[in-house]
C-alpha cells in the first residue's frame, strides 16, 4: 500500500519592519513604523517606476507644445 503524501511545510513570510521618528521644536514629533514582505517591496516598486515613468512621458508632451512655434 502506497504511503499518504506528506504535506509540504509551509514558510512564514519574512517581514521587512522599518521605524522612523520626525521631531518639529519641542512640541512637535511624529511616528511612523511599516511592516512590509518581500513580494509587497517588489509591488511597491513597480507601481513608484509605473509613476515615475508616466509624469516623465506628461513632461515631455508638454514641453513638445511649448517648443512648438504659434501660429497666426
Amino acid at each position: 500500500m502506497p504511503k499518504p503524501p506528506v504535506p509540504a511545510l509551509r514558510r512564514q513570510p519574512v517581514h521587512h519592519r522599518a521605524k522612523a521618528a520626525i521631531v518639529f521644536g519641542r512640541r512637535a514629533r511624529m511616528t511612523a513604523s511599516v511592516r512590509v514582505t518581500s513580494p509587497g517591496i517588489v509591488s511597491i516598486a513597480v507601481l513608484v517606476s509605473s509613476i515615475l515613468l508616466s509624469t516623465a512621458a506628461l513632461v515631455h508632451t508638454a514641453r513638445k507644445d511649448v517648443r512648438r512655434p504659434r501660429e497666426g
